[in-house]
């Protein structure tokens, strides 16, 4: 009996006289008469160095490449684009963070096809990395496992723990004069030590845990450290598996099921991960053709508690997570309660079961992961919203928050500087509703984060006595009393278009609630009174993004509907 040939795309180019040209340029890049018998791997790498989280992903791609070509493998390394949300933050740049999602995302979808490449794997790390591959890989449906760059290692002030939160809260501090110059320097300087994304429970390590637990990672992708020598491991043995995965016929769309994304949504949920999660598992549902709504994630709320302390809220980083354990614990733990699917297939060829009964438990006395007999909430705390300002939804992070109610005034701001000023003018005071709006996926465009202005917040003393309201987002380090992704957005005509200073706004995350004390006569009349403002870009990527972009109730995608 034959070997079963895994060439199932890249065939187009290794057979036939006809293609020798083709060939004659591989030949070029060093492939020899074997290579054209094997199949063609893709090895996309994110590697840059413009942020840290990705500085090292060169090397973790070089790894991938040596696996891939040990398991009788065609490797061919590509790259693709990142940006950092951490230097990108709190001015122009973050603009083209989320809509960085979509070109990463793209650009793989465009070499892999146009290559014809028959597997891949993909390597990434900052913020949008993670999302992006995934909708690749949805995209293209050919055997495919992602590898996380890693956590960065904790910075280290004065026997403290810090990260780049640390220096975006101690700006706030600077402003109000509790640190000086010096301090705020030594926390710029010591913040970010090396390699390795953003150390807390933040949107990077968030995405990373929930592509683990839909099963599309090798077993502790997430939790392993960006240094470590399990990192460059991984790289190796999920270059060697993409060809298991080719001879097996297994395929993203076999393993992204709706199951699949229910287990990575209660994952998240029991780490209290970032609000971003709503936006790209919603997107990545989108690309894999799965049915995923807001109401998804409330049902899953419900019934999973919230058991990591993990900053921001809390006082861990995921290197912390990975020295008692790491995700696979977590998940294990969270089988053992019945509230993963055990069934759902993964990279390993395996069930998630049966990864998880390899993995260890949650070693004995740690403190990172609360038992489920005293959660630090009852229920996950990404909560969805809905009312009279936000008929699509919004979305509140709960985590760290005692007071559910909230009702106060509205500030009204129609851009991110506008507001910034405003609380460093101390015209902010406790009991406001800080509202900025015209910034979501089409207003911002790009539904800038706000860790800036939630830092300042917390810095100045505000954090959970000031609600923060907007059609933008938030990073995963944001935390106090915020609420986010209000659809629809305001440049959309939707509700917060409408609001005047001074108008009541009420949060409740018991009763879902997201309302202006405005009757429905007067909305109309403010509605028909509106008019939308002109985009803010009218060429380049932005212009493109703002025109094409769906709601972010629907992940802000910008490949077009479902059919």
């Amino acid at each position: 009996m034959s070997e079963k040939d895994l060439r199932i795309r890249s065939h187009v180019i290794s057979e036939s006289p006809n293609r020798a040209p083709n060939r004659a340029m591989l030949r070029a890049v060093g492939f020899g008469d074997e290579d054209f018998k094997k199949p063609m791997i893709g090895i996309a790498s994110a590697w840059s160095e413009v942020t840290p989280c990705n500085m090292h992903l060169d090397q973790l791609a070089v790894k991938a490449k040596d696996g891939a070509a040990t398991n009788n493998g065609a490797p061919l390394i590509f790259n693709t684009i990142t940006v950092s949300d951490g230097i990108g933050m709190g001015h122009e740049g973050m603009f083209y963070s989320l809509p960085s999602r979509e070109v990463i995302a793209d650009s793989i979808e465009t070499v892999m096809q146009a290559e014809r490449l028959d597997g891949l794997v993909a390597i990434g790390s900052c913020d949008k990395n993670t999302p992006a591959c995934l909708m690749a890989m949805a995209r293209l449906n050919v055997p495919s496992i992602y590898v996380y760059g890693g956590t960065i290692q904790p910075g280290k002030l004065q026997g403290e723990d810090i990260d780049i939160v640390s220096a975006f809260e101690a700006v706030g501090q600077h402003q109000v004069g509790k640190i000086d110059d010096d301090r705020l320097h030594e926390v710029e300087c010591n913040a970010c030590p090396g390699a390795g994304a953003c150390g807390g429970m933040y949107t990077a390590n968030t995405m990373a845990a929930a592509v683990e637990a839909m099963g599309m990672s090798l077993p502790g992708s997430s939790s392993n450290p960006a240094i470590a020598d399990e990192k460059k491991a991984e790289c190796e043995r999920a270059g060697e598996m993409v060809n298991e995965l080719l001879k097996k016929d297994i395929y993203p769309r076999d393993i992204m099921t709706k199951e699949a994304f229910e287990n990575a949504i209660t994952v998240v949920m029991a780490l209290g991960g970032s609000t971003n999660a709503f936006l790209h598992l919603t997107a990545m549902a989108h690309s894999a053709e799965v049915d995923l709504s807001l109401e998804d994630f409330e049902n899953i709320r419900l019934r999973v508690p919230h058991l990591a302390d993990l900053k921001p809220s809390g006082k861990h980083v995921m290197q912390d997570l990975n020295n008692v354990g790491g995700v696979p614990a977590v998940m294990k733990m969270l089988l053992e309660e019945g509230l993963l699917h055990g069934d759902t297939l993964t990279v390993t060829g395996k069930t998630l079961r049966e990864n998880l009964e390899e993995a260890e438990s949650l070693h004995e006395g740690q403190k990172v992961i609360q038992p489920f007999s005293n959660p630090k909430k009852e229920n996950g705390p990404l909560v969805v919203l809905r009312g009279n300002l936000a008929p699509e939804g919004a979305v509140a992070k709960m985590s760290g928050q005692e007071v559910s109610r909230y009702s106060g005034p509205a500030k009204v701001f129609d851009n991110e500087d506008a507001a910034t000023k405003a609380i460093m003018n101390d015209e902010i005071k406790k009991g406001d509703v800080l509202v900025i709006r015209y910034v979501g996926p089409k207003g911002g465009p790009g539904m800038p984060e706000m860790l800036s202005v939630t830092a300042m917040l917390v810095g100045k003393g505000l954090g959970g006595d000031v609600a923060l309201l907007t059609d933008g987002r938030f990073s995963g380090g944001s935390h106090g009393f915020v609420i986010g992704h209000a659809a629809p957005e305001a440049q959309a005509g939707g509700p917060l278009a409408y609001l005047q200073e001074g108008d009541i706004i009420t949060i409740d995350s018991d009763e879902q609630l997201l309302q202006v004390e405005v009757d429905e006569a007067e909305m109309q009349t403010r509605a028909k009174d509106w008019q939308a403002p002109g985009l803010r870009f009218t060429t380049g990527v932005l212009s493109k993004y703002a025109r094409l972009v769906s709601s972010a109730a629907k992940g802000a995608v910008t490949d077009g509907p479902k059919e």
